[in-house]
């Protein structure tokens, strides 16, 4: 595995990373002035070009759920919130109305040529437009999409030097599935990889850890929160401890595969605690990132008030 220097030496920006780059800077200095207590989410996953022409990727089954539901959260106990996401994955607010459940809430009126949403969704529709003009207007969300490895390399840093200015009151919340290996550009093909050749021999290299720059140099005085992901409950506990004790951050977040919407635990330096949703509370249509949220929030204002 290489260094992040070498990642950031061998792969080129985003061909709009001045634009984002500005839009980052411009949110952070709105929001400092006030002393804004801000989050960085990262959401959805990324994908590992196998050539230069892209046409065959590497990918993983991240929709963006956990990150576009902390959003809506995060925004309602009054945070700034800077949405890092993949594109085409689920976004606040929207994310209630994808496909085909949208469809089913409208009205079309051929007389007058209008579309109304149905009475009976008036109570669930209102709520959430209410609450996503209120951040639109508000200025309180940025949205920010990466598809590729490289694209979320850069604006993730990109976005914590943005947010070093605001000390404690910053909060990265790194929900994305991010790759754990990808081809290095010198050894990716520049066009398409033909099938005629027989199976392709594709070597994969392991992807440097983001968490000791951010850590380390990006954003030091930040509350910071991973998350672990696995499949194997026997080792969901040693390997988030593992990552505490390895990158010296706040706050790792683990959730098993099979029941990570229903369930996380909170690993911090100096314990341990599960976080889940009742038989009442799923049946009621509570998210578990409700809870999530507002622990993270608790959280967050503890270690503020100890860094003042």
């Amino acid at each position: 595995m290489g260094t992040c220097e070498e990642f950031y030496s061998t792969n080129s920006p985003p061909n709009d990373y001045e634009e984002k780059q500005k839009l980052l800077r411009e949110f952070c200095e709105l929001h400092i002035k006030n002393k804004q207590y801000i989050v960085l989410i990262t959401s959805g996953g990324t994908t590992v070009p196998l050539e230069h022409n892209t046409v065959r990727f590497v990918d993983n089954f991240s929709g963006g759920v956990r990150g576009a539901a902390s959003a809506e959260y995060f925004l309602k106990s009054g945070y700034a919130v800077i949405f890092l996401h993949r594109l085409k994955s689920l976004e606040p607010f929207t994310r209630h109305f994808s496909g085909q459940k949208f469809l089913e809430m409208l009205d079309l009126d051929e007389k007058q040529s209008s579309i109304k949403v149905k009475s009976t969704f008036v109570d669930t529709v209102a709520p959430i437009l209410r609450s996503y003009k209120a951040a639109q207007e508000g200025g309180k969300i940025l949205y920010i999409n990466f598809t590729t490895l490289s694209e979320y390399f850069w604006l993730l840093r990109a976005a914590c030097e943005s947010l070093y200015d605001f000390g404690p009151h910053a909060l990265l919340y790194l929900a994305a599935a991010v790759s754990d290996f990808f081809v290095p550009p010198n050894e990716m093909a520049t066009h398409k990889i033909q099938s005629g050749s027989g199976p392709p021999k594709i070597q994969l290299q392991l992807v440097p850890k983001l968490l000791a720059p951010i850590v380390n140099n990006w954003v030091p005085n930040a509350f910071i929160v991973s998350f672990k992901l696995e499949t194997d409950e026997n080792i969901l506990i040693s390997k988030s401890r593992g990552a505490l004790n390895k990158y010296k951050h706040n706050l790792v977040i683990g959730n098993m595969l099979q029941t990570r919407r229903t369930r996380v635990i909170f690993v911090s330096p100096d314990n341990q605690e599960e976080v889940k949703l009742s038989r009442e509370q799923i049946i009621d249509g509570i998210e578990i990132e409700k809870k999530i949220v507002h622990k993270v929030v608790t959280e967050h204002c503890k270690f503020i008030q100890k860094q003042s």
